[in-house]
């Protein structure tokens, strides 16, 4: 606190001076005041991209030319004089208080030429013929600058305020020239389909996924949507679902760039590129990362997804049509991306009344993974959770066995023999299927004679077959069960699973098979009639012959298995442990590699504590993989 004592005795002039003394100690024109940290350091990073004002290198630059003020009045005016040169700066520093200008007069409803200019001059910044003047990893500058060549690039191509973006070539003015930009047709060619409808991914607001995942790098982060092409045919694209919108990243190359701010003519080419096309491009020789918004696209797909809608459809109807090209997913496997040589499967297998998108949260995380990415490829499987378990689990195993055939006729890819398969719920009875030799024991506890002297068509014969007759499959190695009711659902026991049944229709190839046996079989001792035939909720039945059955059944010592267990409360005694569907001691099973007990309830699949055991048991898969390649 500064303290004025006017002495009144002393003369005029002198009294004065001593108060003009004492004001000017009292408030340098040169000082500090004392602010909260996080505010120095809110003030030392902010840029236009994030804030209102500008970043401090580009204030540095237009601040010792006197022209702070007059950009806020004429910024087009301050633009074309530091495009022209300004001696005391480096042309590194111009270049880059030029897009940061640039795109700030864009966004504030500049003419969208501005846009195209801030992304030249950034990547002109970026990327400067003389490596001398390119930007240190420690220089804040460098990640704005790929921001702002990012979003510029994608504001650009925009129409509107919707996000939907115009990618495509032709010439754009730029304020000081023009800029011609070349792309080749077959840059939209995404395997069977061609990429579409674009938009922006930072339009979007991410919800119901606990993570936004974005890999930084350089490119406008887009979201495509996919249309099948007529008369093509890539086997590894054949299985991706319709309607799946797609991450991808424009990149512009600048042919001149070095020369921006000596010519009016900049030439480029635009590049579109997939997570699984490239993630990382080659500029001037520098191995640079693309940047991605996989989370966006997810949740870009799912969005108003009917999918959700038709979850308790599929447990009550047993020929719900999952897909409308029934022939192209025969045995409903599907891939979330073009399948890729060297990359070891994981086969997700949702449980009842459930679909697909249930395991959204786990796949953003798993397929946003560095140490997974690259060493993975995710697929799903789907089916209509009322049928009879053994129908299901059926048209998986062959599903699995099958679709290794096709993408690899010749047997050359050994990571699509070590499969890990993921089951939740009624799925891990499912996927425990795939991975036992059930012997005669299913035939024998429905038929009294041998499968052999049965009289049925092929095809008939080939539906009882798979359905009732399982071994191993060879192309998987490791399972992982989430809530499974081994020893049963206390949930479907008795009347519950009495009541159910009467709403359950079974599929109409299945009901065809059992009238073919007892029409071209009269002295066969079977069911009395298809009401017989069980329903899934009859064989999650803890007192039902089935789980009883299965649960008996060792895993074939070949494949490794894991259990995650989910449990409310486990301050209650063991022995009542329950996720609200399952108890503990029916998804207990005995002899797996691990277990672990996560809070949860039933549906864990989304849990953080059940994702990263998974994570765990996958990176735990790669290095026994690779291990037993040695």
């Amino acid at each position: 606190m500064c303290i004025l004592r006017i002495y009144t005795l002393l003369p005029t002039s002198v009294l004065g001076m001593m108060v003009l003394l004492m004001i000017a100690s009292c408030a340098t024109p040169v000082g500090v005041r004392r602010i909260d940290p996080k505010q120095v350091q809110r003030n030392l990073t902010a840029s236009i991209l994030s804030s209102d004002q500008l970043s401090a290198p580009t204030r540095h630059i237009i601040n010792r030319a006197d022209l702070g003020e007059r950009f806020q009045e004429h910024p087009e005016e301050v633009l074309a004089l530091l495009h022209k040169g300004l001696p005391t700066a480096s042309e590194s520093d111009r270049l880059f208080a030029l897009a940061e200008l640039s795109y700030a007069h864009a966004a504030d409803g500049g003419p969208k030429a501005y846009y195209y200019a801030a992304a030249v001059y950034a990547y002109a910044f970026l990327f400067p013929d003389n490596d001398l003047e390119a930007p240190q990893p420690s220089d804040p500058r460098e990640r704005i600058a790929f921001d702002l060549y990012n979003l510029s690039l994608a504001a650009a191509f925009s129409v509107g305020d919707s996000g939907e973006t115009e990618v495509g070539d032709g010439k754009y003015s730029l304020p000081f020239g023009e800029l011609t930009v070349k792309i080749k047709r077959q840059e939209f060619q995404w395997g069977t389909f061609r990429l579409t409808d674009f938009v922006r991914a930072a339009v979007f607001d991410v919800r119901g996924l606990r993570n936004r995942y974005r890999w930084p790098g350089i490119g406008a982060p887009l979201i495509a949507a996919t249309r099948p092409l007529q008369g093509v045919t890539v086997p590894e694209y054949e299985r991706i679902p319709p309607n799946l919108k797609v991450p991808v990243t424009a990149f512009l190359r600048l042919d001149n760039a070095g020369e921006v701010l000596k010519t009016d003519k900049i030439r480029g080419e635009l590049e579109l590129y997939t997570p699984v096309e490239a993630t990382a491009v080659n500029i001037q020789g520098r191995n640079v990362p693309l940047e991605y918004e996989l989370s966006s696209a997810l949740a870009y797909t799912l969005e108003g997804s009917r999918v959700y809608s038709l979850e308790l459809e599929g447990l009550l109807s047993g020929d719900l049509a999952l897909f409308k090209d029934q022939a192209r997913y025969r045995d409903n496997l599907f891939l979330m991306a073009p399948y890729r040589p060297g990359l070891i499967p994981v086969v997700f297998v949702h449980g009842t009344a459930s679909s697909p998108v249930r395991w959204a949260e786990m796949f953003n995380e798993l397929s946003n993974d560095p140490q997974l990415w690259g060493r993975y490829q995710f697929w799903l499987f789907t089916y209509n959770t009322g049928n009879p378990v053994v129908y299901s689990a059926g048209i998986l195993s062959e599903g699995l066995r099958s679709i290794a055939q096709e993408l690899d006729p010749h047997g050359n890819d050994p990571a699509l023999r070590n499969m890990v398969v993921i089951g939740h719920s009624q799925g891990g009875l499912l996927v425990k299927l795939a991975a036992v030799d059930s012997g005669n024991i299913f035939w024998d506890n429905v038929f009294q004679m041998p499968f052999d002297a049965l009289s049925v068509s092929m095809k008939a014969k080939e539906i009882l077959r798979r359905s009732l007759f399982f071994k191993p499959v060879p192309e998987v190695k490791r399972l992982v069960f989430l809530a499974t009711p081994h020893g049963g659902s206390y949930l479907v026991g008795g009347w519950v699973s009495r009541f159910m049944r009467k709403f359950i229709s079974l599929p109409r190839q299945l009901v065809d098979t059992a009238k073919e046996v007892v029409i071209r079989n009269p002295k066969i001792e079977a069911m009395h009639s298809l009401d017989e035939i069980p329903r899934s909720t009859d064989d999650m039945d803890p007192d039902g012959p089935f789980v009883k059955v299965l649960s008996a059944m060792p895993i074939d010592p070949g494949i490794t298995a894991h259990s995650i267990i989910a449990v409310n409360n486990t301050d209650d005694p063991q022995a009542e442990w329950t996720d609200g569907v399952v108890q503990y001691r029916s998804a207990h099973l005995p002899g797996v590699a691990s277990e672990l007990i996560v809070h949860s309830g039933h549906s864990t699949q989304d849990n953080p504590a059940t994702i990263e055991e998974v994570r765990r048991i996958l990176l735990e898969h790669l290095a026994a993989s690779k291990e037993g390649a040695q």
